[in-house]
């Protein structure tokens, strides 16, 4: 099926991201507001980032049906939501690296907000690369999507069956090479990533911060942009469900970080997720899986594992009683 978007669209969709990412940045960053300290400001804001979501699939349903066909609409807009179920799900996993990071430099709430502003327009722009590159490499060498699923899938089983520990980030060697250039020190002095000690400039624990989610995110990047063509090549749609994932990350985080060890079944759901989209890359030349079918199969594996994400939780906090 052809790509959808016109200039119109592009245009469109490009004024609402710099609205959004103003309120992001500029609203949900003041102190009044942020930084989500509540639970219940975090989930209204996620839900408020969910509903401008569907609201922008129930537009795209609507321009298509009057200026396409019945069939385009329902096609793309299905197309939409499950990529958007997919890097949202993907999101969740990513967000859980940041809740690592955040708790081993010893970042305060309050001055996490910094990190996440210049993380969601580093990813806005990161993916836009990733997606146009990738786009163009399938348009020239379809073959690309073979090697995209047998990476999706091997992904997926590594996080299904290696149980990950929590690494020590301050004996990595990337810590070890920026202490080879920069002086570091364990003070933190409100937002800065630099401070002057002693007429010397240190790097604070937020700038060690910003860069492991600036290479987490990069990761991320790696294993969900090829989740999604599973779904769509449609440039279009690859852009926005991966924006409306993005849009919402620092809500949503601030609600799963109090929760991070309440969803431990979720990580493998996602990762049956994974071998799924990788499966169904692989068998497309002789099985081609719909996109209702895969909405309905990426769906239920998610509601699935939240259930008994919940149910794991209750039984340990009864074997504590």
């Amino acid at each position: 099926m052809h790509n959808i978007a016109n200039i119109w669209m592009w245009v469109g969709f490009s004024i609402f991201l710099v609205v959004a990412l103003c309120i992001d940045t500029f609203v949900l960053g003041k102190k009044h507001i942020g930084p989500h300290e509540s639970v219940k400001a975090s989930l209204c804001w996620t839900l408020a980032w969910i509903i401008c979501a569907l609201i922008f699939n129930a537009i795209l349903w609507l321009d298509l049906y009057f200026t396409a066909t019945l069939s385009i609409a329902n096609q793309k807009s299905l197309e939409f939501f499950a990529g958007y179920l997919i890097e949202k799900s993907l999101s969740v996993d990513n967000l859980f690296a940041f809740y690592m990071v955040f708790h081993q430099f010893h970042i305060p709430t309050i001055y996490q907000q910094r990190i996440f502003v210049i993380g969601v327009w580093s990813a806005i722009v990161l993916r836009l690369l990733l997606i146009l590159f990738g786009v163009w490499l399938i348009s020239q060498f379809h073959w690309i999507l073979y090697l995209m699923g047998i990476f999706l899938f091997f992904t997926g089983i590594k996080m299904f069956f290696v149980e990950e520990r929590e690494k020590d980030l301050a004996d990595t060697w990337i810590i070890k090479l920026i202490k080879r250039f920069i002086r570091v020190t364990t003070d933190i002095q409100g937002q800065s990533f630099f401070i002057l000690k002693n007429k010397l400039w240190y790097a604070t624990p937020l700038f060690l911060g910003l860069i492991f989610i600036e290479l987490s995110d990069l990761i991320f990047a790696f294993d969900s942009i090829p989740a999604i063509f599973a779904i769509t090549t449609d440039p279009f749609i690859v852009w926005t469900s991966n924006i409306f994932a993005i849009l919402g990350l620092r809500a949503l985080y601030f609600l799963l970080a109090g929760m991070a060890y309440r969803l431990h079944m979720l990580k493998h759901g996602i990762a049956l997720v994974l071998i799924f989209v990788g499966i169904k890359m692989l068998v497309a030349p002789w099985l081609s899986i719909s996109v209702p079918w895969s909405l309905s199969i990426i769906g239920s594996i998610l509601f699935i594992f939240s259930i008994l994400s919940i149910k794991y939780n209750k039984k340990k906090l009864q074997g504590h009683i």
